[in-house]
């Protein structure tokens, strides 16, 4: 599915909390990792309840559910983090991790994004809010979905449960 790039891997990147601490990736290893481009004024945002439901279906498993708040596409995501957070809580009780808000798309791309789009290719690149990455425990990009693709699809349960650390 996808090439390597560089020999790095998901676990060689950060972000920050929302609340601005830092957030290596790596903390996350051996563990699958949901990587979702969010957005709170979008046509799409009524995803958020279907990542909050996979969040809780599968984190005991050990899959994290990351939200990434950003403003590329439409503008749809004005609002400070605090404001994100509070429509994420008040609207759809999420209590998955979330960043602060950065870019997905172009030069100046988070570099995690642009290490994705290394790998995955251009067809794999966010092109809309709510595009999904699935990284699995290895830190590898395992499966990509697209902003259309909703989070209750059996493609994307499909791919979860493939790539979910094996039971102790």
């Amino acid at each position: 599915m996808a090439k390597e790039s560089d020999g790095k891997t998901a676990w060689d990147f950060s972000f920050q909390t929302i609340e601005g601490a830092p957030l290596p990736l790596s903390t996350y290893k051996g563990k699958a990792l949901m990587v979702v481009n969010t957005a709170s004024q979008c046509g799409f945002t009524p995803q958020y309840e279907g990542l909050e439901e996979i969040w809780r279906k599968y984190r005991e498993r050990g899959l994290v559910m990351l939200g990434v708040p950003c403003n590329d596409f439409g503008g749809q995501e004005p609002g400070s983090e605090t404001e994100i957070q509070e429509f994420c809580t008040i609207n759809f009780n999420i209590d998955f991790p979330m960043t602060r808000k950065a870019k997905v798309s172009g030069s100046d791309a988070h570099p995690f994004y642009r290490w994705a789009r290394e790998t995955v290719g251009p067809l794999g690149v966010p092109r809309w809010n709510f595009h999904k990455f699935l990284i699995a425990p290895d830190g590898h990009i395992a499966d990509w979905f697209s902003t259309v693709t909703k989070p209750e699809a059996s493609k994307i349960a499909a791919a979860i449960e493939k790539v979910l650390p094996a039971a102790s």
